[in-house]
C-alpha cells in the first residue's frame, strides 16, 4: 500500500515536535537555549518581502547576552534561506534598523518603543520575552503558562511589517 504524504502535515508535525520539545526540554535547557532554538525555527515559517533579500540575513538582539552568544555560537554565519545568517549585537535601538528579526529580551523591554520605531517601515521581526508587549505590537512574544514556554503571535504587527506566517506557525502560538 503507497501512501501519499502531505507536504502541510509534514510541515505541521515538524512543527509540533519541534515546539513540543522545547517543552520537554523546559527541566535540562536553559531559557536562552530554548529561546534561541525557537528564533531560529520561527524563521522556516515567515517569509520576508522580496525588496528584503539581500546577501545577509541580520537577527539583532538586545536585553539578553546569553541569547545573543548562543544564537552566534549555534547559527552564526550558517547558509539560511541562500542568505549568510549574521546575529549582531545591539548596543541602541537605533543599531535595530537593518536587522531582518530583532529579539528584545526582558533586561531591553524598555526599548521597545524606541526600537519598534526604528523598524517600523521595514520587513523587521520583533520578537520580544515580556509579557504585554506582544499586545503593544511586537510580531512574536515568549510568554510561560502552567510552566511552559508558549509564544504570542501579533497577526496586525506582522501585517504591518508585510511578513506573511504560515498557518502551521499560528496554529501553534496563542494569537492575539
Amino acid at each position: 500500500m503507497s501512501r501519499v504524504i502531505n507536504k502541510a502535515s509534514v510541515i505541521a508535525t515538524l512543527l509540533v515536535v519541534i515546539l513540543g520539545v522545547t517543552s520537554s526540554f523546559a527541566q535540562e535547557r536553559e531559557r536562552h537555549e530554548l529561546h534561541s532554538m525557537m528564533i531560529y525555527n520561527f524563521l522556516k515559517y515567515i517569509q520576508w518581502p522580496e525588496s528584503a533579500n539581500s546577501g545577509q540575513f541580520v537577527i539583532g538582539v538586545i536585553g539578553d547576552d546569553d541569547v545573543y552568544n548562543t544564537l552566534k555560537t549555534w547559527y552564526g554565519d550558517r547558509d539560511r534561506m541562500g542568505k549568510t545568517l549574521r546575529v549582531k549585537k545591539l548596543d541602541s535601538p537605533s543599531d535595530a534598523k537593518d536587522c531582518q528579526l530583532v529579539y528584545i529580551g526582558s533586561a531591553a523591554s524598555n526599548e521597545f518603543d524606541a526600537i519598534h520605531g526604528v523598524v517600523s517601515n521595514n520587513p523587521t521581526l520583533i520578537i520580544t520575552d515580556k509579557n504585554g508587549l506582544g499586545k503593544k505590537g511586537s510580531g512574536i512574544n515568549f510568554k510561560t503558562v502552567n510552566n511552559r514556554l508558549k509564544f504570542e503571535l501579533n497577526q496586525n504587527a506582522l501585517d504591518a511589517s508585510k511578513l506573511k506566517v504560515s498557518s502551521q506557525l499560528t496554529a501553534m502560538a496563542i494569537v492575539i
